[in-house]
């Protein structure tokens, strides 16, 4: 005779098993949005806007950034618009940046006693000084520095690896809570109408599902300027204090110097060690003057925009970069200001293969990998990412129980959530930063458990 009941229990016992695994991942969910979403949003609005960097710099600072080309006129010597940039601000010429077509000016960056590193514009067709900006002053760096959080300090950009490691397991989360289970709609539907949960439930779960492989993508992208993480895979990458990308041999003397510290430079680079100038054996050796070195630099075919770094001290070199939204013409060419010899030229086919997979990256979540379509499916997802964050916070008001902060349910069996939490711990060890914070959470969930008994709020879906 069969019995019925036993059927019964161990249909139960899975019932209760899925639901409690149910409960764990919402739980987690929750907690992970509650952390992320704020940094997501501020993300997506000043990542949305730096994608049209170039575009909106033209238009704000048309003033300094654009001139009028002077038909038949020979364009200015380097050297004479270096002049003209110390006359109007008195320091050391540390930078000159090549216009990047004949409608744009040159930058000098200028050294001052007082007011620190300034850009000074230049007509390159008559050697007029058109303006001065603190250097990285214009609005789009001002957008970059918020952006990687730069603009709060050193301690504040730690934040991006957290909120970086935890977008990845809000999404891995999300997608779980998202698995069709029958239900009738909230798939890649939306149903019922904006004053209803159900509209904001399905409207967050079907954006989550089309932006969640964009926001994995631009949370590993964005990770190589991380303060830890990023920092420590740049100097593994690089190899042990040497810095150059794999390939790329050299024989001639080394600074102390790494290229970052001349100015932006691409993340395979900020460890690369500067070469020396070596004089030539004379009382008084010449240097080669800034005009050679633009035209050996013009000649070795650098594409227009880059920047040429001025040697600092009787040892120093020449460098010029210039890293353009086409990956294949990044280049670096460091040259003797005696004798005008490349003493390391360096392209991205230089990169070893981490290296060259994270510039791609890099690349494409700046939205120059491909053109105008890049710009415009990011603009895309960055609006959607904001469309999440909105929908997570009206469907948790229209949740939420009156008195309580809406923490979905601990699951009955308390070994499900261990065991979710050991999950997450993993991502904790591939980001020590995440896995920090997630031992943080963990406390703070145990006093909200304690101190209010899980939560009030009900079992049901998200």
């Amino acid at each position: 005779m069969t019995d019925v009941s036993l059927g019964r229990t161990k249909d139960g016992a899975a019932a209760r098993s899925a639901t409690d695994l149910y409960r764990a991942v919402w739980r987690w969910h929750f907690y992970a949005g509650l952390l992320v979403l704020p940094f997501l949003v501020s993300l997506a609005i000043t990542g949305g806007l730096y994608l049209f960097h170039d575009e909106i710099d033209a238009i704000v600072h048309a003033d300094l950034k654009r001139v009028e080309i002077a038909e038949g006129a020979a364009p200015v010597a380097p050297s004479a618009m270096v002049a003209a940039a110390l006359s109007a601000v008195p320091g050391t010429a540390v930078k000159y940046t090549d216009p990047t077509d004949p409608g744009a000016s040159a930058e000098i960056t200028v050294v001052t006693a007082d007011a620190g590193k300034i850009a000074v514009y230049v007509d390159p067709h008559d050697g007029r000084v058109l303006g001065t900006l603190p250097d990285r002053g214009t609005v789009m760096w001002t957008i970059r520095t918020l952006h990687s959080l730069k603009y709060f300090g050193t301690t504040a950009r730690t934040l991006i690896e957290i909120a970086g490691g935890w977008a990845i397991l809000l999404v891995a989360t999300g997608l779980y809570l998202w698995w069709p289970r029958r239900q009738g709609g909230g798939v890649v539907t939306v149903r019922g109408a904006p004053r209803n949960r159900i509209f904001w439930r399905d409207t967050h779960a079907v954006t989550g599902l089309f932006v969640g492989g964009f926001i994995v993508f631009l949370a590993v992208t964005g990770m190589p300027w991380s303060g830890v993480w990023g920092g420590k895979v740049n100097e593994w990458a690089n190899g042990s204090n040497f810095g150059y990308p794999a390939g790329v041999r050299t024989e001639v003397p080394m600074s102390d110097a790494r290229l970052a510290e001349s100015g932006p430079t691409t993340w395979s680079l900020e460890q690369a060690r500067v070469p020396e100038s070596s004089a030539p054996d004379s009382a008084d050796p010449a240097p080669i003057g800034i005009d050679r070195a633009v035209a050996i630099t013009d000649g070795l075919g650098l594409a227009r925009g880059y920047a040429l770094a001025l040697p600092a001290g009787p040892t120093g070199v020449y460098t010029a970069s210039v890293y353009p939204d086409d990956l294949s013409q990044q280049r670096v060419v460091h040259l003797d200001q005696y004798s005008g010899k490349p003493l390391l030229d360096m392209s991205y086919a230089d990169y070893g293969p981490l290296g060259r997979a994270m510039e791609w990256g890099i690349n494409t979540h700046m939205g120059q990998e491909f053109g105008l379509a890049n710009q415009l499916v990011l603009l895309a997802a960055c609006m959607a990412i904001v469309l999440l964050a909105v929908s997570a916070a009206v469907m948790w008001w229209k949740r939420r129980p009156k008195g309580s902060l809406g923490v979905p349910p601990v699951p009955q069996d308390k070994r499900v959530l261990r065991g979710v939490i050991g999950i997450l711990a993993i991502g904790g060890i591939v980001f020590p930063l995440v896995g920090l914070s997630l031992i943080v959470m963990v406390a703070l969930d145990l006093v909200v458990v304690r101190s209010f008994g899980g939560s009030r709020g009900p079992a049901g879906a998200a």
